[in-house]
């Protein structure tokens, strides 16, 4: 068996769903997924949070106690903690009604409670995590209080996430307030050290580039030997990516990445189904497409990612990667299982690979 050190990078729902997958590989079990030669494992899991969330319950705790929001940090929370635990469905409770309580989840509530008590955000969510005793390590992007800034193509400024995902226009670039924000010294080490770093799935604008805003984080995972993988989104989102191809996210990736070399792009392949596609068109999404076709492709499924405005190509792997429910999500066995199948497939292709440990 194989043991790896991975870190998923992201935030919001795409995150949290590839940690539910990903937590089965935690320990020495090791799962052998379809698709690969080798039983893996993960010796360390680790998730790198964004921390610019503004709405709904986190916001209105942001706002109140001056912390930083936990909503992406309790969806991490649940799915790397069993899931039928009471208290993993305590974590996920939220309150109903119009009072003062109404729209808050328990979970949110319990780490602004631990913060309170320990006078340590980074402490509570630690304590929270022995609570649920989750398969996997959790840091925020940064403990700076930081707000996150959009320019549109007009030039008009947007302050604040929930605005963000609402822009009138087209989105030029998005940055951080304040901009020297640092990361976590744990958080780099655990960079230094893995096999393998997960960028996505997750809202491009919102979830995935915020971390990247972050000093020190692109230039750690620039630096790190691991294998870099970027999960492309499933669906456009109405304002934020609207019209966006899968080198169109990708290429916007390397913007906010100076020097990242892509190891592989993971694409979804499965279309989805008639109804779903009628009602994301009626909220302005459609599924995200290739611009040009896969070059190169091999017996073992690697092609080449042509991106037209760099000029260059990145590997790419397309595999039938989503869940239909109320929404069009990743499932998470798919998505954790297409992610050991790209890392061997990328390690055959590297001659003298030693990463990983038996």
């Amino acid at each position: 068996m194989r043991l790896l050190n991975l870190v998923a990078t992201g935030g919001g729902t795409g995150l949290s769903t590839l940690l539910s997958g990903l937590k089965h590989y935690v320990g020495t079990a090791g799962v052998r997924s379809r698709g690969t030669s080798t039983e893996y494992g993960l010796a360390e899991l680790t998730a790198l949070v964004t921390v610019t969330d503004d709405g709904g319950s986190s916001g209105r705790l942001r706002d109140e106690f001056q912390i930083l929001p936990p909503g992406d940090i309790r969806n991490c929370l649940v799915a790397l903690a069993e899931d039928e635990q009471l208290l993993t469905r305590l974590f996920r409770y939220r309150f109903r009604g119009r009072g003062q309580l109404g729209g808050h989840s328990f979970g949110n509530l319990f780490l602004t409670a631990l913060t309170g008590v320990t006078g340590d955000f980074l402490e509570a969510i630690r304590l929270s995590s022995e609570v649920l005793a989750i398969k996997g390590r959790i840091f925020p992007s940064t403990m700076t209080n930081v707000r996150l800034e959009a320019e549109l193509d007009d030039g008009t400024i947007i302050r604040g996430e929930t605005r963000i995902t609402k822009a009138p226009r087209p989105i030029r670039a998005v940055r951080l307030d304040p901009p020297d924000c640092r990361p976590l010294q744990e958080t780099l080490a655990a960079i230094a050290r893995a096999d393998v770093i997960v960028i996505g799935p997750g809202s491009l604008f919102t979830s995935l580039i915020p971390n990247l805003l972050v000093r020190g984080i692109p230039e750690a995972i620039v630096q790190s030997p691991a294998k870099k993988i970027y999960v492309c989104n499933i669906m456009t989102q109405p304002h934020e990516t609207t019209g966006y191809t899968v080198e169109a996210h990708v290429e916007h990736i390397l913007d906010y990445c100076p020097g990242l070399e892509l190891d592989l792009v993971l694409v979804n392949s499965q279309p989805i189904s008639e109804a779903m596609r009628r009602k994301y068109r009626a909220e302005g999404a459609v599924q995200v497409a290739l611009e040009n076709p896969i070059q190169d492709r091999t017996t073992g499924g690697l092609g080449r990612l042509i991106l037209p405005r760099r000029r260059q190509s990145v590997p790419v792997l397309l595999r039938p990667l989503i869940e239909e429910g109320e929404t069009v999500r990743h499932h998470p066995a798919r998505l954790s299982r297409a992610v050991f199948e790209a890392y061997e497939l990328l390690t055959e292709r590297t001659p003298g690979a030693t990463a990983g440990r038996e």
